[in-house]
């Protein structure tokens, strides 16, 4: 994939999250849209606003790794600070979604395993922020190697 699909796409996700953000919070402001009483609406959308939120730090910490890849800098520590946000916007959407499904979890007494396969959804979600864990690991193992690879040329360039 080329470098102008992966920001063309980014760009794409990043403006269509920021608008229906926006489309959330008018509802919310102007309460155009009342509530019939099923479900609690207004923390639903409050919800879906953190939520929408929390991907677009994730989109925006992708953004800047890949600029970071395009210019050669990926492999420093500039880039653990990205890393950790994108751990941390996983895990605070994980922590939407399970406040998500304690909302709807009342309505569904007759049929609780619809809450278990939402609270399995957000298990699943904190299971992608283990494994942009591990790629961090990685990523602190690249960088040493990339120190130590540099510590040796600058010897051996003595050493010549």
């Amino acid at each position: 994939m080329g470098k102008l699909t992966v920001r063309a796409v980014l760009v794409v996700v990043l403006t269509g999250t920021v608008f229906v953000q926006a489309l959330m919070v008018w509802a919310l402001v102007s309460g155009s849209d009342p509530e019939d009483g099923s479900l609690p609406l207004t923390p639903l959308r409050v919800i879906t606003i953190l939520g929408i939120g929390t991907a677009q730090v994730a989109l925006v910490c992708v953004w800047r790794l890949v600029t970071m890849v395009r210019r050669g800098t990926v492999f420093s520590h500039a880039a653990f600070r990205y890393v950790d946000v994108i751990i941390g916007a996983i895990v605070a959407a994980a922590l939407v979604w399970f406040a998500v499904t304690a909302i709807n979890a009342p309505g569904q007494r007759e049929d609780p395993g619809v809450t278990l396969i939402m609270g399995g959804i957000g298990v699943a979600i904190l299971g992608v922020a283990l494994i942009v864990l591990v790629l961090r690991m990685l990523l602190a193992q690249a960088v040493a190697r990339d120190v130590e690879a540099a510590e040796m040329q600058a010897e051996l360039g003595e050493v010549i």
